[in-house]
């Protein structure tokens, strides 16, 4: 197994990584910054605020987008399972 084997097997699990967060780091991002503007307007400064509405969105997302996440990932081990004759050189 060579250097180049070594950091495409890296860059393609990072992508996967990269990939699969993205949904719900976005949702979290949003949501986040939705209720910030809100408290903003309405002086409101309650720190738990956000902590109800950001897990019941992650959750949702989750609920949503949890075959698609489930399936990169599989998909991912999956091919490298497969290649793995070539890593044992």
């Amino acid at each position: 197994m060579t250097i180049n084997d070594v950091t495409t097997v890296m860059g393609q699990g990072l992508y996967t990584i990269v990939v699969t967060a993205t949904p719900v780091l976005l949702v979290s991002l949003v949501v986040g910054l939705i209720i910030s503007i809100f408290q903003t307007v309405t002086s409101i400064q309650e720190q738990t605020l956000t902590f109800v509405p950001k897990i019941l969105s992650i959750f949702l997302t989750l609920i949503i987008l949890g075959h698609w996440m489930l399936n990169n990932m599989v998909e991912y081990m999956t091919n490298l399972w497969g290649d793995f004759t070539l890593y044992i050189k």
